[in-house]
């Protein structure tokens, strides 16, 4: 610590109950929900609307129970804590988002009271040792993290207004003409197993936790147990479980490392002039989806199924006679695409920082010249 200097000295050792004050959140069965605008917030975020609000913006929400037990949400807006979490009631003098963050780092998977299944006891964790910036600090090292924060939200939200205007653009109310799916794109079978790589990462993309914003995760192959679809070129990748899940997609995979796909995907891959961009946004259509969900089979609903076959005979807006439309859907799709990997890029930089931030181990005017040269 001394050789950070003065401001490191003002740095104190406290415990979680010292830093804020939580509070178990409150049923809300779906039933019972009023049409409005409050976000309720549960234990892996939030998870639909409501006209009362009881947690107070800004907010923090933190997972209680269950597999998102530990997960924490920062809420900008009043809001709606719901029983499966827990959420500040008092800040104690800290910066609100410095303690969303704080609580985002945290491992709580050792502070676990449950038995059927994962539980936080708020009376479990109180004594968890922090070490705590002064306020002042606390809002120089968010500053930081927040300009990273901003550009992040910034790329998410070009990325989402270039989709929408996509599937805008491809929309069956604009064009009448439908072919079956596998009149314009065909379906590969073809599987590697992890094995065969003997070197390097792969790209994986996997069921059910599909990462929305069609960033795989890049594993080493020995962490990945059984075959998987070969995805060696650009490509949609459609879901064949749970088919009112809304598609994945997958645009130009980077071609220095080999991409895999859960065999709960089907790989598609364009017919002749349709593009890998058009082929998405047609299989992206509300109709085609509702079609799909209804050829859905399976005793339980969170794992039902639609059949390959049934897929490819499944009737789409026929992207070949997009026309110039088509020139403008491959140009809004690759600014998505950009504003999605520079987002990921942010995302990583602002997830390395953190941690050295939030422990001292780096200065906020060092980490401010990180910053200022990666935006």
């Amino acid at each position: 610590m001394s050789s950070l200097g003065g401001l490191m000295s003002e740095w104190r050792t406290a415990t979680l109950d010292q830093v804020l004050k939580l509070q178990r959140g409150h049923d809300l069965p779906t039933g019972q929900r009023r049409s409005g605008k409050v976000p309720v917030v549960g234990a892996a975020g939030p998870s639909g609307l409501h006209d009362t609000a009881i947690g107070k913006a800004p907010g923090v929400v933190v997972g209680r129970a269950g597999a998102s037990m530990g997960h924490a949400t920062y809420c900008d807006v009043d809001f709606w804590p719901l029983n499966t979490s827990l959420y500040v009631t008092d800040f104690m003098g800290n910066e609100p988002r410095f303690v969303y963050y704080l609580l985002h780092l945290i491992d709580f998977s050792g502070y676990n009271s449950g038995a059927a299944q994962p539980m936080l006891n708020r009376n479990y964790i109180k004594h968890i040792p922090i070490l705590l910036p002064p306020p002042r600090e606390q809002r120089a090292i968010m500053a930081v993290i927040g300009v990273l924060d901003d550009k992040i939200a910034i790329d998410e939200r070009i990325a989402a207004t270039a989709e929408g205007l996509v599937l805008a653009l491809a929309s069956g109310e604009r064009w009448q003409d439908r072919v079956p799916l596998e009149e314009i794109c065909q379906l590969r079978k073809d599987q590697v197993s992890p094995r065969e790589i003997t070197e390097g990462l792969v790209d994986h993309y996997s069921l059910p936790a599909f990462d929305a914003a069609n960033m795989p995760e890049r594993v080493s192959p020995e962490v990945i147990k059984s075959g998987k679809f070969a995805v060696a070129e650009s490509a949609v990748l459609l879901s064949k479980l749970n088919p009112e899940i809304p598609r994945a997609w997958n645009i130009a995979p980077d071609p220095r490392v080999p991409s895999l796909a859960s065999t709960e995907f089907l790989v598609l891959t364009p017919r002749g002039s349709v593009t890998t961009h058009e082929l998405w946004a047609v299989t992206r259509q509300q109709p085609f989806l509702d079609d799909l969900a209804a050829k859905a089979t399976g005793t339980s609903k969170s794992h039902q199924r639609v059949r390959p076959a049934e897929v490819m005979a499944a009737e789409v807006v026929d992207p070949r006679k997009f026309g110039e439309t088509g020139a403008q859907i491959q140009s809004l799709c690759r600014r998505a695409a950009l504003a999605r990997q520079e987002s990921k890029s942010l995302t990583a930089l602002r997830d390395t920082l953190l941690p050295q931030l939030m422990s001292g181990r780096l200065r906020v005017k060092d980490a401010e010249k990180i910053v200022e040269d990666a935006t």
